[in-house]
This record gives structure tokens, C-alpha cells and sequence, in this order.
């Protein structure tokens, strides 16, 4: 059996991943932490959560063969995945993951490889891929797999590695003779007293550790909602465009990973530019781009990429709470025609609102 884990580490590292683990396919031992979140209703809208809640607790119901699972992380600093042609400049604040082609995609093309590298080496069994698009709590699998803990940001972090990476899993029918990680190993803290991601968060929506109101989730509120975000959190949002990076960055463990410099440049603030009155010209630049593009040009600018999830709508929506919140009066004319709008004209009247004579 050791050679059929030895077999399994070359394939999975034949595509460069070396940060990759085995846990026993289970019930989850955060389940019942997941179901009360559930019920509190911190999900907002994101009703899918609600409806894998089955299928997480019982994982044999989505595939009913599965007996171990090759958990797998991809890093993303720097991006892996480059878009040509990138529509933004540096100066747009969008998070580090969705900087360049949608890991949903190229990660997953990855995963799906290496299952078919699997099948031929082990006709009869069976492997299916998931890359944060299934019913599956990774968090939990990934730490069960040796790979990290659950800091108090809900970040799986690794002492040597940081959180800034995704993780993705193959499910096989192969059952491995692996060590298990028992529930007293899973729940150790190496946060310790340190509570910077807490502490940083604008809108506070770590309520406790491990504890995250995803409605109050800068990266909520500018990716899963459908709607503005509401007046109490809007300004917070500042200057992102899309995500947040807030609670990774100030994290001790990427900065040891990373090194300060590396996270600052990752999505800085536009103060923290080294030339505030330059880096103020290109975010006009790029918000006028995104207020003034046709829905479909943006669309086809931003495809494969994670910023295509929210559409050229929500790429508006996004640019008129940041136009808003720097006092862009530079962006008058482009915010004006959207007044009418039926979905972003209260927000566009919003914007305006913020503006003063001086700009």
C-alpha cells in the first residue's frame, strides 16, 4: 500500500503541487459549528450554503464510492495564472486570488489531470475533483489532511506557507491505511493571543474567532450579495473593488511567509502608494473605464476571471461605492447617466452625495 502512496505523491506533484495531504472522507468534525452558522443565518444570501448542508454532513451521498480524499492547495502570490491583458491597473484594489485567470478554472483543469493520471494507474477505482465548487467542507478536510489549522480569521493557515492560497480535493474510492488526526490534534491554535485579524477587519465581521457574519464581509458585499450594501458598511468598504485582503495581510504567519513588502504590494490602499496624487489619477482612470464601458464589453474584458462572476452591473455597483467613498468628483459626469438606473440609480445618487465642490 506504500507504493500506491508513493504513486499518488508523484502524480499529484507531476503537476507542482507539493503542499498536498490524505484524510479520511467523514463526517465533518466542524459540521455542527457549520449547521449553527447556518442557522444564525450569517450566510446571507448565499442560499447554496444552506442546500449542501446534507451532502457536507454525509459526503457518501455526492459520491457514494468516496473513501479518502488528496487534498491539495494552490498558491496565489504570485497569481499562477496571469491574465493577458489585464483591464486594471495596480491601483484598483482587488484581492490577491482574483488577480489574473479564475482558479475555479485553471486549478480545476489541473485537478481533472491528475484524476485521469490516477484512473490509468488504478483502473477500477474511481476520482473526482472539486475545486471550490462542491459540497465539501475544505477547511476541515484540508486540516484532517495535515495542511494547516483554522486561524481566527477562518483561514486554513500553514506555519511554513501562510493562508494565501485555495484549496481543492480528489475524492477516490481507493481506501489508504493514513494516520487519523484526532479532534483534540484539529482543534490546536497557533494564533495564540494574537487577534490583528480581528482588530483590522472595518466592518467587523470576524464577531469572534473562527467566527465570520458574512454579511459583513467586505468580500460579501462586493462579490456574493446581489444588493448595495447597506448605508452602516458602505463607506466602510473604502477603496475596495473587489474581496478583501484585510485579515490575511495583518496575519503574523503571512508576513513571516511573505515578508511585509511582498503583502504591501499584494492590494495596497491608495494612500499607501508611494505617488498618492499619480495613483489617484489611474483609480479615475480605471472606475471611469468600468462606469463607462457597455455591461457585455466588461463582460468579455474580464472573462475567466473571477471578477466576471458579478457581471458588468456589479462591477458598476462596485465602482460607484468606491468613487463615493474617495470623494471622486472627477467621476460626476460618468456617475450621472446611472441616476435612472433601476438597480444602481439610488447608489449613483449616493455617490454624488459624498462628492463636495472641491472634489
Amino acid at each position: 500500500m506504500s507504493t500506491v502512496i508513493e504513486t499518488l505523491e508523484r502524480l499529484v506533484r507531476s503537476e507542482g503541487f507539493e503542499h498536498f495531504g490524505f484524510a479520511e472522507v467523514t463526517t465533518p468534525f466542524s459540521i455542527d459549528l457549520y449547521d449553527r452558522w447556518i442557522d444564525e443565518g450569517l450566510q446571507g444570501e448565499m442560499d447554496y450554503l444552506e442546500r449542501h448542508q446534507h451532502d457536507k454532513r454525509h459526503p457518501q451521498t455526492y459520491f457514494k464510492r468516496a473513501r479518502t480524499a488528496i487534498v491539495i492547495t494552490q498558491n496565489y502570490l504570485p497569481h499562477p495564472a496571469p491574465k493577458d491583458g489585464w483591464p486594471l491597473t495596480k491601483v484598483s484594489r482587488v484581492a490577491g486570488y482574483a488577480q489574473g485567470r479564475d482558479y475555479h478554472r485553471f486549478f480545476h483543469t489541473k485537478l481533472r489531470k491528475i484524476c485521469s493520471l490516477l484512473n490509468e494507474a488504478f483502473p477500477g477505482e474511481e476520482f473526482q475533483s472539486f475545486a471550490d465548487a462542491g459540497p465539501v467542507l475544505e477547511r476541515d478536510l484540508a486540516a484532517r489532511a495535515g495542511l494547516g489549522w483554522v486561524g481566527k480569521n477562518s483561514c486554513l493557515i500553514d506555519r511554513a506557507r501562510g493562508s494565501l492560497f485555495v484549496i481543492g480535493e480528489i475524492y477516490t474510492s481507493l481506501e489508504l491505511p493514513i494516520a487519523r488526526i484526532e479532534r483534540a490534534e484539529l482543534e490546536k491554535d497557533f494564533c495564540g493571543t494574537c487577534t490583528r485579524c480581528i482588530d483590522a477587519c472595518p466592518t467587523g465581521a470576524i464577531v469572534e474567532p473562527r467566527k465570520v457574519d458574512a454579511r459583513k464581509c467586505i468580500s460579501y458585499l462586493t462579490i456574493e450579495s446581489k444588493d448595495e450594501a447597506p448605508l452602516g458598511l458602505r463607506e466602510k468598504i473604502g477603496d475596495w473593488l473587489f474581496g478583501c485582503d484585510i485579515c490575511q495581510v495583518v496575519c503574523p504567519w503571512n508576513i513571516k511567509a511573505f515578508g511585509r513588502e511582498t503583502l504591501d504590494t499584494m492590494s495596497p490602499a491608495l494612500e499607501t502608494h508611494p505617488d498618492p496624487a499619480d495613483a489617484k489619477l489611474r483609480l479615475i482612470e480605471d472606475l471611469r473605464y468600468l462606469l463607462t464601458s457597455p455591461n457585455r464589453k466588461l463582460e468579455r474584458d474580464f472573462s475567466a476571471t473571477p471578477l466576471a462572476r458579478i457581471n458588468g452591473i456589479g462591477l458598476k455597483r462596485n465602482a460607484l461605492v468606491v468613487a463615493g467613498n474617495k470623494r471622486l468628483n472627477e467621476l460626476r459626469s460618468d456617475i450621472e447617466p446611472h441616476l435612472s438606473h433601476s438597480r444602481i440609480g439610488p447608489l449613483a445618487r449616493w455617490a454624488l452625495d459624498q462628492f463636495t465642490d472641491e472634489g
